[in-house]
């Protein structure tokens, strides 16, 4: 992957995070940043004593990015992560985090694309079909997560303005 390309793909995925914490937020529930890149800074301070390719490795590089507290005090482990389309191909790489964050937190994955609407899905484990196909559901669905409609409705048009015109080429 370019450099460009990276960062480009860094930015959209620190975007869906945003977004899926303010919608999280405005709907009334505690969210609360979790994940490998939180704790990071932490465990760099262990050096050589930690072992990095280890079982407890493992488990720290599947550590969902949030966790979500409903309005009736219930915490859940959420992952999120973007993607351009829904029904894009998945890389071997994301499959093999996606089955370490079912095998080591059962956390539901919220996928966010500007391609397609609902631009918001969400997957529980088992993430997968027979085929390998992504199963997911709106994540207006989750009625844990008490989205209104009319919340839910200013995300999509944050995305539709802000990350659906990246999908058009420039012109030359």
């Amino acid at each position: 992957m370019k450099q460009n390309d990276f960062a480009e793909s860094m930015l959209k995925g620190r975007m869906a995070e945003t977004l899926f914490e303010g919608l999280m937020k405005d709907s009334g529930n505690k969210v609360y940043r979790f994940g490998y890149e939180a704790i990071t800074q932490n465990l760099v301070q262990l050096g050589e004593s930690f072992d990095k390719y280890g079982e407890v490795s493992e488990k720290i590089r599947a550590i969902p990015d949030f966790i979500v507290i409903d309005k009736k005090g219930k915490p859940q482990f959420v992952e999120v992560k973007f993607r351009w389309e829904p029904n894009e191909p998945l890389y071997d790489q994301s499959v093999g985090i996606l089955n370490r964050v079912a095998k080591y937190w059962n956390a539901p994955v919220v996928f966010m694309n500007c391609w397609e609407q609902p631009f918001f899905r969400v997957s529980v484990p088992p993430y997968f079909d027979k085929n390998k196909r992504l199963i997911y559901k709106p994540i207006t669905s989750i009625s844990e997560w008490s989205i209104e409609q009319k919340i839910y409705n200013k995300y999509e048009n944050l995305i539709h303005k802000y990350l659906t015109p990246t999908l058009v080429p420039p012109k030359k």
